[in-house]
């Protein structure tokens, strides 16, 4: 017996196709690594891919307002702990996890068959998650679409408001002197005897600003509740199609057509961030809204509260994207040697200087509104729904060319929100791939088609006048508990199961040998710090748990069901794979247990040639049946 070295097997690099059909997946080029999944074109895709999944809208729309709420520049400090202890370890790991076995979120659990559950759930939380955050990048695009307009439609009280708007603050009583005493009266009988009302004495009438009745009378025709649901809101509706239409454009190709569209729509709003930063800045009452964002406001004996460290950490662990499925997906089509510490690194810090940078260019804005309509700035700051669609754009429209700047900052929005939503239908796409390799190779592109015509009919529930409810339920429920369940157990079962030690050997597969000292710092984190942190947001987000609100709307009891419902169908997966798998092993209860606990056969990097020796044992069933090649050890023999 004699043993052969076949391309494809034990060598890397171009590989002669051994399979029985010639079709080629739209992932994979002559030129990949791995011609069975294909790799990113080139390191620029990549990074560019992780840049705009892990910058999204939450970056503009909340993190200014959390530095704000919570102590100003004061609020960077347990910013960047959490980055260093949470947000870093976490990033790090599933990016290594990814790359080392070339897998998506759920056939990567080789590595620990007793939490495959933990896989399905963080799919199933991004199958959630993309259809309500297709819907605000449909709110997006009304926005960008309506501010082709010479004047903006929301900049005053138009036929579609009622008594209640208004574009200043109307006075309702105060106090004033009279005859050398002082008296409170309501504001016509002040005015009437040409008194003044005495500071900090004036009552105001409750009035809606243009843009907030716009938001809700105009853009949402929202109705009164989640009990009404109403009519789907046609407009809504198509802006949804096309915001689909665009998501199965780009990714037609999976990461090879992405990986070129991420070059706009990851580094354009970089410059449209810029331009509103120097537009704002010009302003007046610019300085004010910036002082209240990192300057005067700076409150370092904030940091003595825990709410300020749990903001820090909830921000954090949500920014980066982590625990979603998306991180693995992305990875798994590096090449094997690719080294995903300096990746990891160099996103999360991009990540979170754009949020730094992202609060000038919104509270120079914010500062400059504040000033012409005569109120603190602390009236006009708000986060979230309220921000991008009331707040801000209400601000914009008091400026010189106004639809100008409408379009960019709404231009912006939509970027970010589509390169984020990229990745994760990607992850749904690279989770179908691994589990039908063959139908994926053969039908991409409509499976591809019919993953983004199944979400937008599911999402067609979100666009109804009772839609922003939905929204806002999803997210309260499905895009918070659920993510911070699947990242404990996560980080339990390779760390302490699977083994820290061994985990970091599989790393070094990859990135080389490195030194006692370097892992000093990951093996802190991964075995203490970074479960405890998580352990503690997520007894803290159950103990302080209150029923879902929009605004002042309650919702109704059924509503709050629906949710729980929501959260234990994400989570349920994890309990009932690791009972599967207990029933099918094989042993007494103890030792079934054991088995699921251990990596599957096939676990290991998914091109032999990146084996070694410590993965030499791995046997592949599926491909041996496919080439019709005996192994022996992992190694391919020919008969003599």
């Amino acid at each position: 017996m004699g043993m052969l070295n076949l391309p494809g097997f034990l060598s890397c690099g171009k590989k002669k196709d051994f399979s029985l059909s010639n079709e080629k997946d739209a992932h994979a080029s002559d030129s990949d690594e791995n011609s069975e999944r294909g790799n990113w074109s080139n390191k620029g895709d990549y990074l560019l891919s992780m840049v705009g999944y892990a910058v999204g809208l939450g970056n503009v729309w909340r993190f200014p307002y959390l530095t704000y709420q919570n102590g100003g520049g004061a609020f960077l400090i347990p910013y960047t702990l959490m980055l260093a202890l949470a947000g870093l370890p976490l990033f790090f790991m599933e990016c290594s996890l990814g790359q080392f076995a070339s897998l998506g979120p759920i056939s990567v659990w080789r590595i620990l068959p007793l939490f495959q559950g933990v896989g399905i759930t963080m799919v199933i939380i991004s199958t959630f998650v993309a259809i309500y955050y297709n819907v605000i990048i449909a709110y997006a695009l009304y926005y960008l679409f309506a501010s082709f307009q010479k004047v903006l439609p929301w900049s005053d009280c138009f036929s579609w408001a009622d008594e209640f708007c208004s574009k200043t603050r109307l006075v309702s009583d105060c106090n004033a002197t009279l005859d050398g005493e002082i008296i409170h009266a309501n504001y016509s009988f002040i005015t009437s005897n040409n008194l003044t009302c005495m500071n900090g004495t004036m009552n105001y009438k409750p009035v809606q600003f243009p843009s907030e009745q716009y938001w809700n009378k105009v853009a949402l025709q929202r109705s009164s509740g989640l009990d009404e649901t109403g009519n789907i809101v046609w407009y809504l509706a198509l802006c949804l199609l096309l915001s689909w239409m665009i998501v199965g454009a780009v990714l037609f190709k999976g990461i090879k057509s992405s990986g070129k569209v991420v070059y706009f729509t990851a580094l354009f709003p970089y410059v449209i961030l810029l331009i509103l930063l120097v537009r704002g800045a010009t302003l007046e009452g610019a300085l004010d809204g910036i002082e209240y964002y990192i300057g005067k406001q700076s409150n370092i004996t904030k940091l003595m509260e825990a709410e300020v460290w749990k903001d820090a950490a909830t921000q954090i662990f949500y920014s980066l994207s982590v625990a979603w499925g998306g991180l693995v997906a992305l990875s798994s089509y590096n090449k094997f040697h690719n080294n995903c510490y300096s990746d990891a690194i160099l996103v999360c810090v991009t990540n979170c200087l754009t949020s730094v940078f992202a609060g000038f260019a919104i509270f120079s804005i914010l500062g400059h509104m504040a000033f012409v309509s005569e109120r603190p700035v602390s009236e006009v700051v708000d986060s979230g729904f309220d921000l991008a669609f009331v707040a801000y754009p209400e601000a914009l429209s008091k400026l010189p060319v106004s639809p100008l700047w409408s379009f960019l900052f709404f231009f912006m929005l939509l970027l970010l929100g589509l390169d984020s939503q990229f990745a994760t239908i990607e992850t749904l796409t690279t989770t179908i791939q691994d589990i039908y390799p063959k139908a994926m190779k053969k039908l991409r592109i409509p499976i591809t088609l019919a993953v983004c015509i199944l979400l937008f009919l599911l999402g067609l529930t979100c666009v109804t006048q009772a839609g922003i409810y939905w929204v806002n339920l999803i997210d309260h429920f499905c895009a918070g508990w659920g993510i911070l369940i699947a990242a404990v157990l996560e980080i339990i079962g390779i760390i302490y199961i699977y083994g820290g030690n061994r985990f970091i050997e599989d790393i070094e597969m990859m990135i080389g040998k490195k030194s006692r000292l370097f892992w000093l710092w990951w093996r802190m984190c991964w075995f203490f710090i970074t479960p405890v942190l998580l352990m503690a947001i997520l007894v803290w987000s159950l103990v302080t748990f209150s029923p879902p609100t929009y605004g002042s709307v309650l919702y109704p009891a059924w509503g709050t069901a629906v949710g729980w419902c929501m959260i234990i169908f994400c989570v349920i997966w994890i309990p009932v794979v690791a009972v599967l798998k207990i029933v099918k092993a094989e042993g007494n209860l103890c030792q079934r247990i054991v088995s699921c606990c251990r990596p599957a056969a096939n676990w290991g990097p998914y091109l032999a040639c990146h084996r070694g020796e410590r993965y030499s044992h791995v046997v592949d069933p599926k491909r041996e049946k496919e080439h019709e090649i005996p192994t022996v050890s992992g190694f391919v023999y020919i008969q003599q």
